[in-house]
């Protein structure tokens, strides 16, 4: 988990217990750590997905679902942070950094993965959690239905598996949310009482 690492080792913070969410996660570095730290928490985060995937396309036949386990690996280790009490963090950097590793064998990945978060990021949702969910549903359906009609069937294999663990990841992460509406119910309470 480079993201709750790095930011140790150079600053002395732990962005889990600073942040108000537990997520060992870039944003969370930027936001407690700077913007050169998150820069490199980020990149390293990204390379994580995007080393194996590239590597593999050249030593791996790309038509093997061997290949999709390899797609999916590092997002899986990421999300489940086996190395930080399975405490992992939510996803995003690692997808991009796997489309970006796709690139010789399709870069229908990364346009639709970008396309998605840029087409949702203009519209106006209130939590960055509830734009993730729907931006990696759409991008099950939209993978699944682009790679298998341009024949990249292990792609669309090891992208869907993506978006179902960063799914899981960003609902399992929507609880706090509802702990955040009862104490907003509380607070209007509480103002209305006096």
């Amino acid at each position: 988990m480079f993201c709750r690492f790095v930011p140790k080792l150079i600053t002395g913070k732990d962005v889990c217990e600073l942040s108000d969410d537990g997520n060992p996660g870039a944003f969370n570095v930027f936001k407690h750590c700077g913007a050169k730290v998150g820069c490199l928490c980020l990149f390293l985060d990204a390379l994580k997905g995007f080393a194996p995937v590239l590597c593999a396309g050249f030593i791996l036949n790309t038509e093997s679902y061997l290949f999709s386990l390899v797609i999916f690996a590092p997002v899986l280790g990421h999300a489940a942070g086996v190395f930080n009490r399975f405490r992992g963090g939510k996803c995003i950097a690692v997808s991009f950094g796997v489309m970006f590793g796709l690139i010789p064998v399709t870069y229908w990945g990364i346009i639709l993965l970008a396309v998605l978060y840029i087409l949702f990021s203009l519209v106006k949702i209130s939590s960055n959690r509830i734009r993730s969910i729907i931006v990696y549903s759409l991008f099950l359906l939209a993978s699944a239905i682009i790679m298998n009609v341009f024949g990249f069937h292990t792609a669309a294999v090891g992208c869907g598996l993506i978006s179902l663990t960063a799914v899981a990841k960003h609902l399992t992460a929507v609880k706090p949310l509802r702990d955040v509406r009862a104490d907003t119910e509380l607070t209007e309470f509480s103002h209305n009482d006096k």
